[in-house]
């Protein structure tokens, strides 16, 4: 991504709930991994000036390192780190 274009959060947020492996978005365990925007917050997705952080349910059985990287070749090239933070894995088989 060029430096000084606009990251877009919720942009974001669908990509990643669009990937296989993820069955949804997590916003941490107090809910500190969001973007707040005027008029409301993207929960699951932080952006800050030096790196970005998604937060997501996993499907199970799908391993850690697959999530990890469905999720940062969801978020796309960014001019920053891009950390995946899963917060809980569903019980529930990822559909086919």
């Amino acid at each position: 991504m060029t430096a000084g274009v606009e990251i877009d959060a919720g942009r974001i947020a669908t990509a990643v709930q669009a990937c296989p492996h993820v069955a949804g978005l997590h916003a941490g365990r107090f809910g500190e991994i969001a973007t707040y925007l005027p008029g409301g917050r993207v929960p699951g997705v932080r952006i800050r000036p030096e790196e970005i952080t998604v937060g997501v349910v996993g499907h199970y059985p799908a391993p850690v390192r697959d999530i990890a990287q469905e999720v940062r070749a969801a978020v796309g090239a960014v001019d920053r780190v891009v950390h995946v933070w899963i917060g809980d894995i569903a019980d529930t088989p990822q559909p086919a």
